[in-house]
């Protein structure tokens, strides 16, 4: 696909579902990776390949994940904040378009990352412009039972 058919001839809802992140693609390859690894330290993974359908059945406990669900305002400020906010849409016949359509598949994949969870009951910190680094920090350290700097 070319850049206009990829972020502006189909609707968000399809990009999603053709997303490889929601596809699950990549994650036994990252569990084998995982696996891998020596059992001490513990050891942060993240990555929208870690879907909570996926990682909730390797789970031997609920302190063991944590799911950070963006707003779409705190999304939006992360893309500005690195700069890369128009990358994508830049390179499309009709930028402001290609841009709606990718926040909005953005937001469809928060959105059901945050109902998988939820109906897994596995925990899910909302992350929102408000929340400082030290506070999130504080917050994922709490759930997953880390000591706290």
């Amino acid at each position: 696909m070319d850049m206009d058919e990829r972020w502006l001839n189909r609707s968000p809802q399809v990009m999603l579902s053709t997303f490889h992140g929601f596809q699950g693609e990549q994650f036994d390859l990252m569990i084998d990776d995982l696996l891998g690894l020596p059992r001490k330290p513990p050891v942060l993974v993240e990555g929208f390949t870690l879907l909570p359908r996926l990682v909730a059945p390797l789970l031997s406990g609920q302190g063991q994940a944590v799911w950070l669900i963006p707003t779409p305002e705190f999304r939006r400020a992360a893309f500005d904040g690195r700069g890369s906010t128009w990358d994508i849409p830049r390179k499309t016949a009709d930028p402001d378009r290609a841009l709606a359509n990718l926040l909005e598949r953005d937001r469809l994949f928060t959105n059901e990352l945050l109902r998988e969870a939820t109906a897994l009951d596995l925990a899910v910190i909302r992350v929102d412009l408000g929340l400082s680094v030290d506070d999130l920090a504080d917050r994922v350290a709490e759930v997953l039972r880390l000591p706290l700097p």
